[in-house]
Parts: structure tokens; sequence; C-alpha cells
């Protein structure tokens, strides 16, 4: 293998597509070139040479840059992993993609699978949803390496240095690390050794033990034949009652959500154990007490130190809320920070950064994560999260003794160490470094350039005066709103009132970092703000003053990036309460200047780039006369309600304001999905079938017999089962499928019971979470369920044809989401993504949007679609969308026949998803040449200036 070609076949983007990227610098400023023997780092930054010169050092990439000719340094960019950990790693890795690229710095990207083979993949394949959309597809789209040996061999020549992102299994136990050390290849974080440690939560808590901080008590499981007496004991021991005694069970050597579960008792705890161990996530089981009424909390820390010293600082740490939304949401008993509640954004947990603790147990926090970070050796930055224990609360008497850790107030305790941070774009990575000022760009270079100072040869670096720009721009009523020179108005609105307004927040946010990138834009990043009493559906958007009179809130960069709507509009909240605001300031302050210490000795880092904004709060009406007085175009990132029924549109229509997506005569059409199949109706003998509805109001089915209303909708529906969702509202909550009159009374006393969600397998045909419609829809749609045959994804064996994709075709019939895009008569289909249900008949809200869940296979696969039906799929696409008039761009969900490329329509979604993980982002990458994200979005926002004019 070549593996001087690779380089240059991988590279994250062309020269020519990087010119349109803003000029993102490492820290502001650039990297020179000096070459030097490799070091290798040991504890305490003490630095010695490495016994092994560095092989062959990477070609000097030079570019010009006024008179100055700038080095350009280039990053190996690894993410995937064997752990359960690897779709989270996709989305890092995307994030990472999107904040560091710039004509200084090059990213270089490989992939490790479940059964670590190694490739060098595409930029675009990092786009994609989880590892099942591509790993299928890895020996015809990248370039593997026969051994790990040959990755790292290729890494030392091809890289100058590495950036793991690989979460859980050989990527923080020590594994990747141990590769590249051993072939003297430069990476970012902490070494092998030390990883191996820290990773490993029972030498983890033995080590912390030694080292004077509190630990939780735990009990080691070790193989099936653990000693069951030994288990009761320790049960007695820690005055926990051995049939009913509240225990988490956990690997030792997972993540810090994968597989974390919640037992009752000693048997039940080994049998928890016991499944751990089977299904193959660790050999090695903790079992500890459960921490009742201890607050959860996470602390980023971020070295800059230099020299021989380590300068561990912690930013503001993060307390973390599971909440429950009164007696209508479905408790949980062992309700814990698991891996749906961390990476879905659902209202069952909140964020609070600062903690809402006593500042005397903030700053032991700070305190003890920075001496942890010391002692355990970590470098550049690691996440460490633990728990407050308030003396009412805490049972410490088994461990009290204990140096550190005790405050007046209660106990600190460190449970978890992740030497590789997720790095979502709305991660705690990102919100407690944004609270102290730091851009994502800022914060990713400044840990890249911590680590570069290790290796001699990429240690030196010249300071550019001035500071990084912050683009984002929150409206302040007192400031000129004249733009500057050369540069166009962007205003980003999602939120709303709607069941979907989480999902329009991760919209709203990728859009709002992606159009950062642009120096010609001013982008500003609005809430529509949810209002408290929730208002129906049906009464939203009628009455033309109520609207005008709603809230926009106009945010500075920090209070983006939060996990609900209601997060943000709490921070706005927050952030303008003096008493709140003051105790914010003083710790932002404190945090800053810890900083500044260690970052004064360093020539590269010019500043902090976000400003300490505050939010400035509009009505609808003021936000609109606004934005046409500052002739500013509005990115609608709104899902459903007033966003995707045609309201906003008019309202934005009367005053001029240019708007991207369809007009609102074709968004209200779309929104009523019966007035969509009334609209393309006429199309039958086109090649464009719709599927037959009934109507339904909500009272009516809570009023009259179950099974009545059941056998009246199959008889008129001509069907065994059906499809329930709400009438005007969007494609991602309260769907589910109904086999039986008893499923239909169990989802009609969700509705009478306002349930957020519908739990797993409540329904008699096996299925996931059902978020439910908050507040419940006035109408509902019934239709036929179509029966497709299953499509099975998997990298752990192959069919006939060398790929783990299997499919029976008996139906013909598959599922796909395809987005049009263009202008209005004559849209452009993109490549349809055929849809993969992993778990039930419908896709779950993960699958649709929770990055690292759900497969899209796009474009469809040749073994289930032909190129001639594939074509046939997209000219009746495109006749749909000309049809109901669409312009901008649209989704379209529909069923569509693999041999004929007849096409039935399910609905048209005028304001689509627009999260990282969205099918839209890898269908713009299927383009020739390939959309890039950023891309993506601007071309959506010339479109709509273009209409405008």
């Amino acid at each position: 293998m070549a593996t001087s070609s690779l380089s240059g076949n991988f590279s994250l983007l062309r020269h020519s597509e990087t010119q349109s990227r803003s000029l993102l610098l490492l820290g502001g400023s650039s990297v020179k070139l000096f070459r030097s023997k490799h070091e290798a780092s040991t504890c305490h930054g003490a630095r010695v040479a490495a016994a092994v010169p560095r092989a062959s050092a990477p070609e000097v990439a030079v570019v010009e840059k006024g008179r100055e000719k700038v080095r350009v340094l280039k990053l190996g960019l690894i993410c995937g992993g064997p752990s359960a950990e690897r779709g989270i790693s996709l989305n890092s890795a995307r994030s990472v993609l999107d904040h560091l690229q710039g004509d200084d710095l090059h990213v270089s990207c490989y992939y490790i699978d479940c059964n670590l083979n190694a490739f060098a993949i595409s930029s675009a394949q990092v786009y994609s949803n989880t590892p099942a959309d591509f790993d299928f597809k890895l020996e015809s789209l990248a370039q593997s390496f026969q051994t790990l040996s040959d990755l790292a061999k290729h890494l030392a020549t091809a890289v100058d240095i590495v950036f793991p992102v690989i979460h859980g299994q050989f990527g923080e136990d020590g594994g990747i690390q141990e590769l590249l050390e051993k072939y003297n290849v430069p990476f970012v974080g902490t070494g092998s050794k030390e990883c191996c440690q820290a990773f490993d939560k029972h030498k983890a808590s033995l080590e912390l033990r030694k080292h004077g901080f509190i630990t939780v008590p735990s009990f080691l499981v070790q193989g099936y034949e653990t000693d069951k007496s030994e288990l009761s004991e320790w049960f007695k021991k820690h005055q926990l009652d051995p049939d009913l005694g509240k225990v988490v069970v956990k690997p030792t050597r997972g993540g810090s959500s994968i597989g974390v579960g919640v037992a009752y008792g000693v048997n039940d705890s080994l049998v928890k154990a016991n499944e751990i161990m089977s299904e193959g996530i660790d050999k090695k089981v903790l079992i500890e007490i459960f921490l009742e009424g201890g607050n959860e909390f996470t602390a980023i820390v971020l070295d800059v130190g230099s020299d021989l010293d380590s300068f561990p600082v912690v930013l503001l740490p993060t307390e973390v809320e599971l909440q429950f939304r009164g007696a209508n949401d479905v408790k949980e008993n062992d309700a814990i920070f698991n891996y749906r509640r961390k990476y879905l954004p659902t209202q069952q947990v909140a964020y609070h950064t600062p903690p809402r603790f006593p500042l005397d147990v903030i700053e032991n926090i700070r305190k003890g994560a920075s001496l942890l970070f010391q002692r355990l050796c970590l470098q550049d930055f690691a996440r460490i999260d633990g728990w407050f224990l308030p003396n009412s609360s805490s049972k410490l008497s088994p461990f009290s003794q204990s140096e550190f850790g005790r405050t007046e107030s209660g106990a600190i305790i460190f449970t978890d160490i992740n030497m590789i941070s997720g790095m979502e774009q709305t991660s705690f990575l990102f919100q407690q470094a944004s609270k102290v000022g730091f851009s994502h760009t800022n914060i990713l270079r400044s840990i890249i350039h911590h680590a570069c100072l290790r290796f001699p040869n990429l240690a030196s670096v010249s300071g550019i005066s001035g500071q990084l720009p912050s683009r984002s721009k929150s409206l302040q009523r007192n400031k000129s709103f004249s733009r500057r020179e050369g540069t166009r108005k962007v205003f980003v609105i999602f939120g709303g009132n709607t069941s979907e307004r989480q999902v329009s927040l991760m919209s709203g946010t990728n859009v709002w970092l992606n159009l950062l990138a642009f120096h010609d834009l001013e982008v500003t990043p609005c809430l529509l703000s949810p209002t408290s009493e929730c208002a129906s559906s049906i009464d939203m958007g009628k009455k033309a003053d109520d609207v005008m009179n709603r809230t926009v809130w106009s945010l500075p960069y920090s209070l983006v990036l939060r996990h609900t709507t209601e997060e943000v509009l709490d921070a706005c909240m927050e952030a303008i309460e003096p008493e709140h605001a003051a105790i914010t300031s003083e710790l932002r302050k404190k945090v800053m200047n810890d900083l500044m210490e260690g970052l004064k000795d360093h020539n590269w880092f010019t500043g902090f780039d976000i400003a300490d904004d505050l939010p400035v709060k509009f009505s609808l009406r003021q936000w609109i006369k606004l934005a046409k007085e500052v002739q500013a175009t509005v990115f609608i990132a709104v899902h459903g309600g007033i966003g995707e029924d045609g309201t906003l549109q008019s309202l934005l229509d009367a005053e001029g304001v240019p708007y991207t997506g369809p007009g609102a005569m074709a968004s209200k059409i779309c929104m009523d999905k019966v007035a969509t199949s009334v609209a393309l109706k006429h199309l039958a003998n086109s090649g464009v079938l719709t599927i037959n509805k009934d109507v339904r109001q909500k009272d009516d089915l809570s009023n009259k017999p179950i099974n009545d209303t059941w056998h009246d909708l199959t008889r008129k529906l001509q069907c065994q089962t059906l499809c329930v969702k709400p009438a005007k509202d969007g494609c991602s909550t309260g769907v589910a499928r109904l086999c039986c009159p008893e499923d239909l009374a169990i989802y009609v006393k969700a509705l009478e019971d306002c349930l957020l969600r519908i739990p797993p397998n409540c329904l008699s045909k096996a299925h996931g979470m059902i978020e439910m419609p908050n507040p419940p829809p006035e109408h509902l749609i019934f239709e036929p369920f179509i029966e497709t045959d299953e499509i099975i994804v998997t990298s752990k064996f192959e069919d006939a044809t060398g790929h783990g994709l299997t499919w029976k075709g008996h139906s013909r019939w598959v599922e796909i989401t395809v987005g049009v895009i263009g202008k209005r008569g004559s849209m452009h289909s993109l490549s349809p993504s055929v849809t993969v249900k992993e778990s039930g008949d419908i896709l779950s809200l993960e699958e649709k949007f929770q990055g690292g869940t759900g497969i899209n296979l796009t474009p469809p696969p040749l073994s289930i679609m032909s190129e001639n039906a594939l074509k046939r799929c997209k000219q009746h696409i495109e006749l749909i969308a000309n049809t109901l008039q669409l312009e901008g761009f649209s989704r379209i969900d529909a069923f569509v026949n693999v041999d004929s490329g007849e096409v039935l329509i399910i609905e048209v979604n005028t304001v689509p998803g627009m999260t990282p993980s969205t099918v839209l982002i890898h269908q713009a990458l299927v383009e020739q040449p390939p959309l890039y994200p950023h891309q993506f979005f601007r071309k959506l926002l010339d479109l709509a200036s273009e209409r405008s004019m």
C-alpha cells in the first residue's frame, strides 16, 4: 500500500474546498516548522527524549499568507473503536471536523471498526450517522490497513499529530495510545499507562483512595462464579438490605453510561453483573452504593502548563439534574443519567453551569479535580465526573475519614475519569468552555496546541496580534444595527411550542455553528420561546396579535449550548437576574484568571473569543421589524407549529423579510397531511400514490367505545393494522403502529393523561420508546400501516455479495426519506436514503435525530434498488416538490417500489431536521461535487436571498 498517496486522497477538504471557509487559526496564530527529536512525556510534566527517533517525518506543508509562509499542521483524526460508544465517537469526530479545518490546519480521517480493523476514510463518511451506515461499504469507499501497525507506520509519515476521539475501549484505556507511542507518533491526550489506570474504575478508585480522596464503597465481580456470601457480607457491612438494597452496577472498563444500571439486593446485582459480562461489555463489574440524595456533576479540566510543569485548570462545573415532569411523566424507580438521557434532548435531564451548589463546594470541586488530574498524570484535557452529597443526605460513616472531599456543606466524591470527553456540539466540553470565553474552535485548537508542546518539532509557534473574532452576534437594543461593510446579517430562529422543539434546538444550533464559518456573515441565534401554558396546536398561529406577541430571545454564544429549549429559556432568565448573574460573573472571572495565569506563557494564545453578552428579549413583532431594518435573512429552524404551518412565513412576507424554505401557502398545505394527499391525488397515473387517511378528534376517541372505533377505522381503511400520528405536527412524535383495539386504548389513554412518552413494548408488537406530543394534538390521522421487508445491516456477518446487508425483498417496497433543493418549479431531488428501523415498526426519535443511532442507507444500495428505478424515483420526488410549489429545501418521506420507482407519499416536511446526523447532510455529501454541511446550509441561505431579490 502506498502510504504517500493515502494522505492526499483522504485529506478532509481540498484547498479549493476550504477557500469558502473562514480562516480559523490555532488560537489566532500559525505554526512554524522546527525539527528535532521526538519526545515522550512522563508524569508531572517531566519530558525526556524518546529512545527511538520519529520515523521519517512528514513532508513539510506550507501555505502563503501575505508575505509570511505559514506551516500547515497536519492532524490525523481517529474515531470509531470496538466499544458501544463508537457511534458517539463519530459525533465527536464530526464536531471536531466542523471546527478545526482551516487553511493552516488540515485534517485526515481514520476509522477503526468494532473488530479493530483500521481504515483511512473520507470526511464524507465521518458525517454518516452511525458506523452501520458505512461499515458494510468500507471495502469500496475506504483504504484499509492490513494491521494496526500499518496504520501507525502510515500516521508516522502522513500527519504531524494524532487526535484520538475514540470513546471507551481502545480509545481511553490506553490501547490507541500504546500503539502510537510504539511508533513515536505524537498524539493529543494522556499516555497509555495513565489511561489504563484511570479508565479502569476499580483501579482508579484504589488510586484515588491512596491519594486521600473519598471514594464510593464498591464490590468487584470477576467472572460468573462470584461468592454470593461475600457480596451478602458487603451489603451488610454498608447497611444495605441483602434483598432490596439499591446499588449501581457498572462495567469497570466501560464509558460513563454504557452498561450502567441499577439493581436491588444481592441476587439482582449478580444477575445484572452477569448480563454485562455475557453481553461482552466487560469481564469485570463493579457494584457500588447508590448515592441517594446526591447531586451529580461533571467538570472539564484543561492543562495550560508549559515546560516541565502541569497546570490544570478546572472550568465551571455542570450539575446534572434528572427531571420528571409531574404526574404526566413515566417515572422510573431506577432513574440514572444513562445513555439515552445523556445524548437525546428530552426533558428528562437538565444541566446547570455553574452548579446550584454552595460556593465552597464549587471551589472544592475545582480544586479536587485539578489535584486528581495531576495525581493521575493526565495530559491536555479530561472530563471528571462525581457527586456532591449534602450533609442531610449523605451516609459517609464508612469512608468519612478520607482527606479530600469533605466540606462544611457536604461531601464531594469523584467517580469517573474520562480521558477523551465527548465532543458533540453541545457537549460538556463546549458548554463549559463557552462559559469562560472559548469558542468551539478556540478550545479545540488550544487543546491540540498544548499537546504540540510535548514534541520539539511542533512546539514553537509565532503569535499573531489580535484575537479570534466572535462572529456570533447577540442583538443589543441600544447598539447600532448597521451592517458591517461586505457582511450580511442572518437570524437563525429555533425552538417554539411543539413537541419537536428540542429537535428544533439541535437543528438551529447546527445551522448557526456551520454558518459561523463564513466571514461575510453575521449570524445571530434566536430562540422562539416556549410558552408556559403550552397552547394546543389548534390554537397556535390562529390569532395574529397573539402570535406577534410571542417572545423571541436573541442569544449570546454560551446560552445556545443547552440540552433543551426550556434550559435555554431558564439560562436567559438567570443571565438577567442580578444576583445569579453576579455569582456566575464572579466565578467566570476566577476561572479566566486561572487560565490566563498559565496561558500568558504561550505566545500562540491571543485571548478568549466569546464575549460575556446578555440575552435580549423581543416580541415577535419587534424581532421581525428589526430583521427588516438590518436587512437580515431569516433561517427558519422551527419545526412544526408556526414555523412550519405558514404562519411565520406569512408574517415575514408581510414585511418583505427573506427566509429559507417554502412560502406560506406551500407550508400550510404540507403541514396538513390530509391536504397534502388531496393536492397530490391527481398524480396517481404519473407514479405518485397517496395513502388513504381518516382524521379523528381526540375527544371523540375518548368518548366512544374503543372497539367500535377500531372496527370503524379498519373497515373504512380496509386494513388490519393502523398507523396513528398527529394531524398537524411533525414526524417524530406520537407516531405508532396499532395492531388491535387494546393498542388503541393504550394510545388514547396516553393522550388523555398527557403522558410525555409511552415506554418500550407497551403495545402488542415490540417497539422502542414513543415520545408523545406535548400538548396532545386535537386531531389525529389514522392510515393503513404499510408493511415493508426487514433490512438488516451488520458488520458481524456478510451475505453472498460480501456485504453485511440482507433484505428479502418480498414486498418490493422500502421506506425512503429524501431532500429536495432549488427554486420553485425546478426543484432538484437529492439521493434518497433508505431508512432502516432497528427496533419496532416505526422509526424512533433516537433513530431520526440522535447522533450515534439510526441507520440510513445513502444512496440506496444497488442490491435493493436499481439505477433505473432510482432515477424514476427521483423524477417522482421532483414532481411532488414542484406540484406542491416547494422552494428552498424540504424533505419528503415516502415508500418506493424498488422495481418501478413508484412513490407512495407519507408526508412532506417544509422545515426538516437539520441536526448533525440528519439524512440531509448525508444526501448533500453524495452530490457531485459533495456539499459539506457548511456549504449546504450556505446554499440554502443563498437560495432564500435570491428569491427575495
